[in-house]
């Protein structure tokens, strides 16, 4: 599809949220496989503003596993390349619209390292992101969970469906996303909406249970029958369940040959109020990748696959956002049974 006038606008409103300015470069980032109608929106948004746009297109590299690599965030497309690192380095905003997207990806560091802010760009249909539109309470929000998580030692998660799940979070690094850049060297996803820690080694331990209605954003799919993910010192010891859910679990991550792919990457919940959990049934799979679940408020998501700082790394990941789940830090709900705690919703 090509873009219209009304994607346009919600790029460019965002875009100015994001400081872009008239006279600034900006890069816009993309790959052979990136979605058209994305790159054509955010290049047409930039250049309304007054930013001198330029495009750095990559080829999508060939596939490296048995089978598909989904929503990673850790984009292969800049395959180290010299001249493309230096040409984001030295531009003043770099749009990214590759397909995974750079926020775990190799290079990222001496993009940033060079001044530049990135603003990565879910492989959306344009349409998502107009819909979810700002809220612009959420920068407290998001800080307000961020501090509360960055500030305590145990993460507890349980819910009438079995989930009971205990995260050390000593050693943890924590993060909150809003979707805004906040300056030269920084670097947001939008739609953002999402407070998270990547646990340290060897601190984590319980049952997750994803029952139906949860999703499985590897598969882009809502689960329909139960599974039962066993978690002893980070990892899936057992996954239990008959239905077509636990077998292609077991499948997908048995595909990767690794133990770290049954490693706990992060943890976390959402935090956007404009998101909704059931919309991407209303899309086709190649038009949505997910990301609006992973931030609508109260969702518990659980993710699995590479860890930098518990140092475990590989190509396997599935984010799970969970409904109607309990979280307590250090014993204080923050979300109740999928509602946000009173201080993490919007104020009146």
């Amino acid at each position: 599809m090509t873009t219209e006038w009304r994607f346009i606008k919600a790029f460019a409103a965002h875009f100015a949220r994001c400081a872009l300015h008239e006279g600034e470069t900006v890069a816009v980032l993309s790959e052979s496989q990136s979605r058209p109608s994305v790159v054509e929106t955010a290049r047409l948004a930039a250049q309304s503003l007054g930013g001198r746009v330029f495009d750095v297109v990559v080829p999508t590299p060939p596939a490296a596993h048995a089978v598909p690599i989904r929503s990673t965030g850790a984009s292969q497309a800049l395959a180290g390349h010299p001249a493309v690192i230096a040409a984001l380095a030295a531009s003043d905003l770099v749009i990214d619209c590759t397909v995974e997207g750079l926020l775990h990806s190799p290079e990222l560091g001496q993009v940033l390292a060079g001044g530049a802010r990135v603003l990565m760009i879910s492989n959306e249909h344009p349409e998502v992101l107009e819909r979810i539109g700002w809220e612009p309470d959420m920068p407290r929000r998001v800080e307000l969970g961020y501090q509360w998580l960055s500030s305590a030692s145990l993460m507890r998660v349980t819910s009438a469906a079995g989930t009971d799940l205990s995260v050390q979070l000593n050693g943890a690094a924590a993060a909150g996303s809003t979707g805004l850049t906040s300056g030269p060297g920084s670097i947001a996803h939008w739609p953002g909406g999402l407070v998270a820690a990547f646990p340290a080694a060897h601190t984590v331990n319980g049952t997750v249970v994803l029952a139906p209605g949860d999703m499985n954003l590897t598969f882009n799919t809502l689960i329909q029958s139960s599974v039962v993910l066993h978690i002893a010192d980070d990892h899936i010891e057992r996954i239990e369940g008959d239905g077509v859910d636990a077998i292609l679990f077991r499948s997908y991550l048995a595909a990767f040959g690794d133990r770290e792919s049954y490693a706990t990457s992060h943890v976390g919940w959402g935090m956007n109020q404009l998101a909704r959990w059931d919309s991407s049934q209303l899309y086709d799979r190649r038009e949505t990748w997910g990301t609006e679940a992973r931030v609508y408020a109260g969702n518990f998501v659980y993710s699995t696959g590479a860890n930098e700082l518990a140092g475990r790394f590989t190509a396997g990941h599935f984010d799970l956002p969970m409904r109607n789940c309990t979280i307590a830090l250090d014993g204080e709900v923050v979300v109740a049974e999928g509602v946000l705690a009173p201080e993490l919703r919007t104020s009146t």
